[in-house]
């Protein structure tokens, strides 16, 4: 993961205390995540990250960990701003 998709990912997450690490195996719905959070997300990470996630990756698998969610992205397409994360 990079610094870039966590900060993204952070604003969605209510829950999640700001001085808190981005855990990578929570599950995201225990940190603050529903369904219309996660419908932001994926605009806020298509437009920042520049990965477009194709309809078969939006299921509940893919958005029920942070590290799901980033695998789901590099496996579209690596992200414009990953740097070799």
């Amino acid at each position: 993961m990079n610094p870039e998709f966590e900060s993204v990912v952070r604003r969605h997450l209510t829950w999640l205390e700001a001085a808190a690490p981005l855990p990578t195996e929570q599950p995201l719905k225990d940190l603050g995540l529903d369904s219309m959070r996660a419908v932001d997300l994926v605009f806020d990470l298509e437009d920042e990250l520049g990965v477009v996630l194709p309809d078969e990756a939006m299921t509940a698998t893919t958005f029920a960990t942070a590290g799901s969610l980033w695998d789901a992205l590099t496996e579209a397409g690596e992200p414009a701003s990953a740097g070799g994360a």
